[in-house]
């Protein structure tokens, strides 16, 4: 009984490592955001804007995005806060989705502009020969977890 006792324990400490070295990670390693100054002078360039909600219906406590999204034709920035995470993609869509579900069924055709490697506001560089403009929603999107994290309408 005492080796049951101490095999379950050790094994219910390697799962709560494991999971807290996977969502302390990419805080660790994630790299110094844009600063303030950045941040503004894409937001004034924006053509479109949009808001991230915390209380979106597809986020959660450990999956979420809040504050103002500014699309420019050559950039997206955002002034807000990501629940941190690896491997978050952002992409652009036609129609309105906040649901993990709602991005599968819609994914063929989205858009994937790039990576957000940054929790605390991002700048993103709208690759060349995407118009921002025949899309009317942006979505952050954990490519590892297949786990919806936010999403704002902007059009």
């Amino acid at each position: 009984m005492r080796k049951l006792i101490l095999l379950a324990t050790h094994v219910m400490a390697l799962v709560a490592g494991f999971a807290l070295g996977v969502y302390l990670l990419p805080i660790l390693t994630a790299p110094k955001g844009p600063s303030t100054t950045e941040l503004r002078t894409a937001a004034d360039a924006a053509v479109y804007k949009g808001t991230f909600r915390r209380d979106q219906v597809g986020s959660d406590l450990l999956h979420w995005g809040e504050g103002n999204v500014a699309i420019a034709k050559d950039r997206i920035s955002h002034q807000g806060r990501l629940a941190p995470g690896p491997d978050y993609k952002l992409y652009l869509l036609s129609g309105y989705v906040d649901t993990r579900q709602g991005f599968l069924a819609v994914k063929k055709n989205a858009v994937r502009v790039g990576d957000v490697k940054t929790f605390d506001g991002f700048v993103v560089e709208v690759p060349p020969g995407v118009d921002v403009a025949a899309y009317d929603t942006v979505l952050i999107w954990c490519e590892a977890f297949s786990q919806f994290i936010t999403s704002a309408k902007y059009r």
